[in-house]
């Protein structure tokens, strides 16, 4: 046992959007730190930082194996998510209570914003001298985090999207017309264009690909479709909710009325289905107020729908909590899990520890090499998608019979 661990106990928070797996990543924690003699116990923090400073805990040592199986096998945050931002008198709070509950290791599980929360709470403990390990254990469907090859409940949201575009492909097909979806992603593409992988045949949808990444032009954007729709007499269309100006600004943003922003300053756009209704208006405009054209808005579902979970996604969010634990055990003071891939076939995967600051408020985005013409989608990503996302619905249909 390294001579530079103290005892005391140990809290768990699950902070930003859930996910089909972070409960894995919550379970692999307790797992990896359960039997120490350094932790007394394993609290899990209700609502996150909103729970820490309100002291309510939920104990954790003692639950089950047959129900933390149970409990990571379900999707959303069991302890309870916030998307509170501690500035300094909140963080001051969080230490407080951290002196007066024996706390000395620190796990929270959650996207870029979560884990500046981590870096600050574990400076301003270094600051005041007090004994803190906190960790950082990834998890995002944005896939943003930098230093990671892709983020535990990325691959499950894609999963979901890619079964989501099989399905409409279908429909589209049956039923011919212009079908618009909205996908989350406010900076990141990555599960804009997963969207990709429901192609399985040369002319299925989805036809059209729009990620954050490049800027969005309306007039482009009614081009393309009427160049796809003439062509193919239908049309299935992706855009991440995050598309943007040539300016930088987003068009969700440009049509709300009251732009309300989250406690991280963030435009919130996945309330609305305002961004869907003004590209289907504006397609009818231009090719006629009698074309068929819909939207949809993904919106929430994308994040815990239980049908598509990724096996690869799961036992990768289990293992990047263990990894946490296993460093905290080992006399690491503080870090963030990163999961670096190795190899592609086979697909093997690392995990590493990174410095919090290097991953802190941080985004990554989509590789340019993988956007084409500003409208789609190489086929090359699917060589870095196919293996996080797993088995797909192999479909067919009747046509040219």
């Amino acid at each position: 046992m390294p001579t530079n661990l103290i005892k005391g106990n140990a809290v768990i928070g699950q902070s930003g959007g859930p996910t089909a797996v972070i409960n894995q990543s919550l379970v692999g924690v307790i797992e990896g730190l359960a039997g120490s003699s350094c932790i007394d116990k394993i609290l899990g923090a209700h609502h996150a930082v909103s729970g820490i400073i309100k002291n309510d805990f939920i104990e954790l040592q003692d639950v089950p194996q047959e129900r933390l199986d149970r409990i990571a096998q379900t999707p959303s945050a069991a302890l309870g998510s916030s998307r509170d931002k501690p500035d300094a008198e909140y963080c001051k709070k969080i230490c407080d209570v951290f002196a007066k509950q024996n706390i000395r290791y620190f796990f929270y599980i959650g996207g870029n914003d979560s884990s500046d929360t981590c870096r600050i709470v574990n400076e301003l403990a270094k600051k005041n001298n007090y004994d803190l390990r906190s960790f950082h254990v990834p998890k995002t469907i944005d896939n943003d985090l930098v230093h990671n090859d892709h983020t535990p409940g990325f691959g499950s949201a894609a999963k979901f999207v890619a079964q989501a575009f099989i399905g409409d492909n279908l429909d589209n097909r049956s039923l011919p017309g212009i079908k618009i979806n909205i996908i989350m992603g406010r900076h990141a593409g990555f599960l804009t264009a997963a969207a990709m992988l429901a192609r399985q045949h040369d002319d299925d949808g989805p036809h059209l690909i729009y990620v954050p990444e490049a800027a969005f032009d309306l007039d482009k954007f009614k081009a393309d479709v009427a160049e796809v729709y003439s062509r193919l007499g239908r049309c299935l269309i992706a855009v991440s909710e995050g598309i943007h100006d040539k300016d930088g600004t987003a068009i969700a943003s440009k049509l709300a009325g009251d732009v309300q922003k989250d406690a991280h300053g963030n435009v919130q756009l996945s309330g609305t289905g305002a961004l869907g209704d003004h590209l289907s208006n504006a397609l009818k405009e231009h090719l006629g107020k009698n074309t068929r054209v819909r939207a949809d808005t993904f919106g929430y579902l994308q994040r815990c729908f239980a049908g598509c979970v990724s096996q690869v996604d799961a036992h990768e969010a289990r293992l990047a909590g263990r990894k946490a634990a296993e460093l905290a055990l080992s006399g690491e003071l503080d870090g963030s899990i990163a999961i670096q891939r190795v190899s592609n076939k086979p697909y093997k995967v690392e995990y590493k520890r990174i410095e919090l600051s290097d991953v802190a408020a941080k985004t990554q985005t989509l590789d340019p090499k993988y956007i084409v013409h500003g409208n789609n989608i190489d086929p090359s990503f699917r060589d870095y998608l196919a293996p996080i996302v797993g088995d797909l619905p192999i479909v067919d249909s009747l046509r040219g019979q």
